[in-house]
C-alpha cells in the first residue's frame, strides 16, 4: 500500500490531478426558468451560506432544529459559493475565505482509528461531526458515500478557484491534497470485491456493499479516479453486476429503478452523463441521464395513479425520496390503519426499496429539473402555493397532507387539521440538489467546471464510459 504524508501530498498533488491536457469544451447551453425561481435559488443559496459555521466551515444537517454537522451538506455548500459569485449574491473574497477556511479544516483535522477525538479515518470523514469541535458526533459511521458528497465538493473547489490569488492557490492544493489522501480500498480491507458503505470503529466495515444501481454510482467512479489509492479495474463491474433485478418499464419507459429519486440525482449534480455511456448503457442504448429522466416520470406516475389513496398527491403535486416524515407511527386512515415514518426513504412500492407514506419532498422533483423541466416546473410553482411550505431558506424539507391527527406524537414539524403535516427544518442534503440543478440546467454551472477535473475523466473511463464530452 503507498502511503504519502502531508507535506508529500501537498507538493505532488496537484500535479497528480492536472497531469493531462483535455480537450476544449463546448459552450454551455443555457435554459431560462420562470421568475419565482430565481428566488427559490436565492433563499436556498443562503440556507449554506448563512448557516455555515465561519469559524471551521461545517454546515449543519439541518436548521431551525439544533443540529451537527453533515459532511455531506459540506461538499454542497462549497459547490454553491462559487455559484452565489456567479449569480452576485456575494463577494468573490468573501466565498473565497469561507472556502478556504472549510478546506483547511478538512486537511488538518484529526486522523486515526480511536472511536473518539477524531474526525475521520484512512482520509475520509464521519457522516456526522459537532458543529463546533469538527469531532465524530457520538458513534455515527466513518461513510464512503458522505466522504464522497464532499469530496465532490472539494473537487469543485479546486477546479473553479483557478485565479492567481495566494488564497486560491492554496484551495486547489489542499483541495488535490485532501482527495487524494483518500485511502479508497480502506472501505475493502477485509477481502471484498466492492466498497462497503461505511466503517465504525466499534464494529468495522458495514456488511452492505456499493453494488447495485443508487447514488453510489458516484463513490465508485471517485474512487476509479483516485491518483494515489485508486480501487481495483473491476470495480465497476462488481457495481453494475445486480442491475438485472433492478429493470423496471418497457420500451420507452425502461430504466434501471431505485425508487427515491435521489439516487438518480445526486451523482448527476456534478458529474455530466449526457452522451456518455458504459458498458451497460450501450447495451441498454441510452445514457445514464435518459435513466434519470424515465425515472422522474415514473415517479410522479406513481402520485398521479396513487394507488395508496394519499391525499394531496396530482400531476403537480408530487415527488418521493429521502426526507423528513411526520412519525413512525400506525393511524387510522379512510377506514384503515396506514403506516407513517420519520426520517426515510420514499418512492413508488413498484420499485427497489420503495416506501410511499404520502410523505412528499420539494427536493425530490426540484432535483430532478435537469432532466424533466417541463414536469418539475409546474411542480414548484404548485408547491409554492401550498400555505407554510415556503419559507426564509425557500421549501421547508417535506409535507404530508393526509397526516392530519393533531393528537398523534410527532418526530417533527406540525399538523394542521385540515391541510396535514409540515415539516419544520430545512435539510442540507436535500436543499443541494435543488439548487444546484438550477444552476446546472441554466448553465451547465457545475458539470462545466467538473469536466475538466482530470479525476472525474479518468473515474468515468475505467468505469467504461465512452462518447460524448470524453470523447
Amino acid at each position: 500500500m503507498i502511503t504519502l504524508d502531508r507535506r508529500t501530498l501537498l507538493a505532488s498533488s496537484p500535479l497528480l490531478l492536472a497531469g493531462q491536457s483535455l480537450p476544449a469544451l463546448a459552450a454551455p447551453t443555457g435554459h431560462s426558468l420562470p421568475g419565482f425561481y430565481a428566488d427559490v435559488e436565492k433563499r436556498t443559496f443562503d440556507f449554506f451560506w448563512e448557516r455555515a459555521n465561519r469559524r471551521n466551515g461545517l454546515v449543519p444537517d439541518r436548521w431551525p432544529t439544533p443540529s451537527f454537522s453533515s459532511i455531506a451538506a459540506v461538499g454542497f455548500a462549497l459547490t454553491a459559493y462559487p455559484l452565489g459569485v456567479e449569480r452576485g449574491w456575494v463577494h468573490r473574497s468573501e466565498a473565497r475565505d469561507l472556502t478556504l477556511t472549510t478546506l483547511r479544516f478538512f486537511w488538518s483535522a484529526p486522523q486515526g482509528p480511536q472511536p473518539s477525538g477524531t474526525s475521520g479515518h484512512a482520509g475520509f470523514f464521519y457522516h456526522f461531526l459537532d458543529m463546533e469541535t469538527g469531532l465524530r458526533f457520538r458513534t455515527n459511521e466513518l461513510s464512503s458515500v458522505d466522504s464522497t458528497l464532499l469530496f465532490l465538493g472539494v473537487l469543485f473547489a479546486g477546479a473553479w478557484w483557478d485565479g492567481d490569488h495566494p488564497a486560491e492557490r492554496e484551495i486547489r492544493r489542499l483541495a488535490a491534497a485532501i482527495y487524494a489522501r483518500a485511502d479508497w480500498n480502506f472501505f475493502r480491507s477485509d477481502g471484498r470485491r466492492a466498497l462497503s458503505m461505511g466503517w465504525h470503529p466499534e464494529q468495522g466495515l458495514i456488511d452492505r456493499d456499493w453494488t447495485g444501481y443508487n447514488e453510489g454510482m458516484m463513490v465508485n467512479i471517485l474512487a476509479l479516479g483516485a491518483p494515489v489509492h485508486a480501487g481495483p479495474s473491476d470495480l465497476w463491474s462488481s457495481w453494475t453486476a445486480p442491475y438485472d433485478k433492478d429493470w423496471r418499464g418497457s420500451g420507452p419507459t425502461r430504466h434501471i429503478a431505485f425508487a427515491p429519486l435521489f439516487g438518480h440525482q445526486y451523482s448527476h449534480v456534478w458529474i455530466d452523463f449526457r452522451g456518455i455511456r458504459d458498458g451497460v448503457m450501450r447495451e441498454a442504448g441510452f445514457d445514464y441521464f435518459e435513466n434519470s429522466r424515465r425515472a422522474t416520470y415514473a415517479n410522479r406516475a406513481w402520485c398521479i395513479a396513487n394507488p395508496m389513496g394519499w391525499a394531496g398527491y396530482s400531476r403537480d403535486t408530487w415527488g418521493l425520496t429521502a426526507c423528513d416524515g411526520p412519525a413512525s407511527v400506525t393511524l387510522p386512515y379512510r377506514g384503515h390503519p396506514a403506516t407513517f415514518y420519520g426520517y426515510s426513504a420514499r418512492g413508488p412500492v413498484s420499485m427497489p426499496d420503495g416506501r410511499d407514506d404520502g410523505t412528499i419532498a420539494p427536493t425530490a422533483a426540484l432535483g430532478s429539473l435537469p432532466f424533466a423541466p417541463e414536469i418539475v416546473i409546474p411542480c414548484a410553482a404548485a408547491m409554492l402555493k401550498r400555505p407554510g411550505l415556503y419559507g426564509r431558506y425557500g421549501y421547508r424539507d417535506s409535507f404530508n397532507p393526509s397526516f392530519t391527527d393533531t393528537a398523534a406524537k410527532v418526530e417533527t414539524g406540525s399538523v394542521d387539521p385540515r391541510r396535514g403535516w409540515i415539516a419544520t427544518d430545512w435539510l442540507g442534503i436535500d436543499q443541494g440538489p435543488i439548487l444546484l440543478q438550477a444552476a446546472n440546467h441554466r448553465s451547465e454551472f457545475v458539470w462545466r467546471t467538473m469536466r475538466k477535473v482530470p479525476a472525474i475523466r479518468l473515474g468515468l473511463q475505467r468505469a467504461g464510459f465512452r462518447g460524448g464530452w470524453l470523447g
